[in-house]
């Protein structure tokens, strides 16, 4: 796979059982590239290590005034330069390209899993977490992977040139060929140590990538209150904790690298003054010693290859932990169904609750418990967080039917939608039945005024649906923001619409213009509304009250705020005081009538 390959037609299916087993799935898929990575640094290190002989064989030419010896010297040399600049070259241009194609492959699962999963992804992953997954983690993933085969390529190298050394000459060679092992493993015993820090860092990182992602989500309604401080001085000691970790864990790092330098100058140090000793009882040539003095000293280049992936082992180890842990969550049902690919139409009902959408009809859902709200209009959609009994679109099962369909057949619209950036006409663009143009469908959420702020916004754009809009439609207001998602989800024009509080930040005018207009758009199409809006309520064709998780009242709005006190607490937000009042008025009123009648 090359970089102007990606990305991928199927990133695979990764194990995702535990971080190590990840990156090793993931090297295993870049097969061909580690390969390729290898060959180029064996290359590239053979040849470095290769200079030192070459070395060695001129410095002896000198000695013995062998001109002859010294010009094929002098060839061989450049040969080897050749084959560094070469070989460093294309293993810089594979190990990138690894890397690279490593990060993708990464992404793609996360993207992928992301949209299997829809909003029940940041119910049970903080929305921090896949933010610091998908952006930093990636990177030290995709650093590991690509590290793998220069490491390999350096640890070969090491063992060649060990031996090259015995055989050249075997007084020093053994000498060089025992204490190289040591200084691979060296640095082992504090390994542990700085893999705890660091990933006691990158904890620490994530939890104020999570407190960052957070506040800023949360800025429009932070600056009401006046928060803004509060919430800038937590982040303030939580990125002094991971200033403080970071500084810990560079410590422990620059101990091992500390390491790494000063026992190849002790070995150095050693093996000239064993050399010398050899030269003066001339059992050994001056170009030999001087062979052997280089190749110790170009060693310390591969041997930094040992440091390297410890570091980069310890720094992805819990990227990759973190990555497998989103990767292994699975939607409550399957994404393949079990059925033909055909989109159900009929009656929505749900066997858990009770919960009955005739079909064609607009049905408003009552809810005292938003979060359980929420959670009910997932499982009307085919996404419930845990399993369960399913819900049935017209008696199908929508557990049964592959995920595209089941999406298709039933939309659901999240209390807090999400507006990508980019222009109006792009976010109107949405898979859809064709039938509802995106005028009537911007006319009926009545998004007039929405379209001329962003006309006035983009003073390039001739037509509004040309205007731009910032990410996450930062630049409207709550209630803008919901009105054009509102619209996006009319445009679609599923056979069932279920809208989680559509109106819950646009004032009672608006609202009660936009109860008609979705209820004249959606004549003939299931539409289920969770909402405690009367104006909404008063419009819907059937209005159903869900108390802890079951259907306790059903009927049309006015019947149900007279008849039902805990449907009248709900919608009219009376306190429990307010409601025995209102229970003994009307007891009073029924006495009183009978008094009258009697």
């Amino acid at each position: 796979m090359q970089i102007q390959d990606l990305p991928y037609p199927d990133p695979g299916v990764p194990d995702a059982r535990s971080g190590p087993r990840f990156l090793w799935w993931l090297g295993r898929n870049q097969l061909g590239g580690q390969f390729r990575a290898l060959a180029w640094g064996l290359l590239h290190f053979v040849a470095v290590s290769a200079l030192p002989f070459c070395v060695g064989l001129a410095v002896q030419a000198v000695v013995d005034r062998s001109g002859r010896r010294l010009a094929l010297t002098g060839g061989l040399m450049v040969l080897v330069g050749v084959c560094v600049a070469l070989g460093d070259t294309f293993l810089h241009r594979t190990a990138v390209t690894n890397w690279i194609t490593a990060a993708a492959r990464v992404q793609q699962l996360l993207a992928r899993k992301a949209a299997v999963l829809g909003s029940a992804l940041t119910r049970r992953v903080a929305a921090g977490e896949v933010v610091a997954v998908s952006t930093g983690d990636v990177e030290k993933i995709g650093w590991f992977v690509e590290a793998v085969s220069r490491f390999t390529a350096a640890a070969v190298t090491v063992v060649l040139v060990c031996v090259a050394l015995v055989l050249y000459q075997p007084a020093l060679g053994v000498v060089v060929a025992a204490g190289l092992p040591v200084l691979a493993v060296a640095v082992l015993p504090l390994l542990p140590r700085a893999t705890r820090r660091a990933d006691f860092q990158r904890e620490k990182a994530g939890r104020a990538t999570e407190l960052a992602s957070d506040t800023v989500a949360g800025l429009r309604v932070l600056r009401g209150i006046g928060g803004e401080e509060l919430f800038l001085d937590r982040y303030r000691r939580a990125s002094q904790e991971v200033r403080h970790a970071a500084v810990r864990s560079a410590r422990m790092w620059s101990v091992i690298s500390a390491i790494q330098v000063l026992l190849p100058g002790l070995l150095m140090i050693g093996v000239v003054w064993y050399g010398v000793h050899l030269a003066r009882q001339g059992r050994i040539t001056v170009g030999e010693l001087v062979t052997v003095y280089s190749s110790v000293m170009v060693l310390t280049y591969p041997l930094r290859h040992f440091e390297e992936i410890a570091m980069a082992y310890s720094f992805s180890r819990p990227s990759a932990k973190r990555a497998a842990r989103v990767l292994s969550l699975e939607r409550a049902t399957d994404t393949g169904g079990s059925r033909p690919a055909d989109v159900p139409s009929g009656d929505l009902y749900d066997p858990a609750t009770g919960l009955l959408a005739p079909a064609g009809r607009l049905t408003a859902v009552v809810c005292g418990d938003p979060d359980a709200a929420g959670r009910l209009a997932e499982r009307l959609g085919g996404h419930p967080a845990e399993e369960g009994t399913a819900v049935l679109l017209g008696g199908v099962p929508l557990d049964e039917l592959p995920l595209d369909t089941a999406r298709r057949a039933v939309l659901v619209q999240d209390k807090d939608p999400v507006l990508l950036s980019g222009s109006l006409r792009e976010l109107l663009d949405v898979p859809a039945s064709g039938e509802v143009g995106a005028a009537e469908a911007l006319a009926a959420a009545q998004c007039g005024d929405v379209l001329e702020a962003l006309a006035q916004g983009s003073l390039d754009a001739q037509d509004p649906m040309d205007a731009r809009i910032t990410e996450r439609g930062r630049s409207l207001s709550g209630g803008q923001r919901q009105r054009l998602a509102l619209a996006r989800s009319l445009v679609t024009d599923p056979e069932v619409l279920v809208l989680d509080e559509p109106t819950s930040a646009v004032d009672s005018h608006t609202e009660a213009r936009i109860a008609g207009g979705v209820r004249e758009l959606r004549e003939g199409r299931t539409t289920v509304v969770f909402t405690s809006s009367p104006l909404l309520l008063d419009r819907a064709d059937r209005v159903v009250l869900v108390h802890e998780g079951e259907v306790t009242a059903v009927g049309v709005h006015r019947e149900l705020v007279h008849t039902d006190p805990r449907y009248r607490a709900v919608v009219t937000r009376e306190t429990e005081e307010e409601s025995a009042l209102s229970g003994v008025l009307d007891e009073l009123d029924e006495l009183r009538e009978i008094e009258e009648t009697a």
